[in-house]
């Protein structure tokens, strides 16, 4: 291997790097819209696009960054990169919430519903269980417990 040949390689890396994630980030992306499609319930689906959708977009933008070289663009995709990282759980967490407590359909092999019976219609909020509760305090700052024992 002479010298412009590993020159020539050298040069050719950055695109073959881009080329690389962005097929990988691609292959993400379809996997997300498969799951998409092939998922019996919403929090299936949700569960498939959230992940392989905010990793193929991250690739893609890595990918991008790559590409470019230039730090402007760099900044900007990894600045894309943090924002879907960082809102993509919490958006899907929002909506399964939404769709869970609205009454949208679980698919119907689910074996075990653990938030059955936890959710308080009126308040529209979820109990703890009682061993997380706060126990009463009485004026003498003593819980019920506390002469028992």
């Amino acid at each position: 291997m002479t010298i412009e040949t590993l020159d020539t390689w050298l040069a050719a890396a950055p695109a073959w790097i881009a080329a690389g994630l962005l097929l990988t980030g691609a292959l993400f992306m379809l996997l997300a819209g498969l799951g998409a499609l092939r998922m019996p319930d919403l929090l299936m689906r949700m569960h498939a696009t959230t992940k392989a959708g905010a990793l193929g977009s991250g690739l893609i933008m890595i990918a991008v960054a790559v590409h470019f070289g230039e730090t402007g663009v760099t900044a900007r995709a990894l600045a894309a990169t943090l924002f879907i990282m960082l809102t993509s759980p919490v958006a899907a967490h929002v909506l399964a919430r939404a769709g869970y407590f609205t009454g949208v359909p679980m698919w119907s092999k689910i074996v075990r519903d653990e938030l059955k019976g936890k959710y308080d219609e009126d308040t529209h909020t979820l109990a703890s269980p009682q061993r997380y509760r706060q126990k009463p305090v009485t004026d003498d700052g003593k819980t019920p417990d506390d002469g028992a024992g």
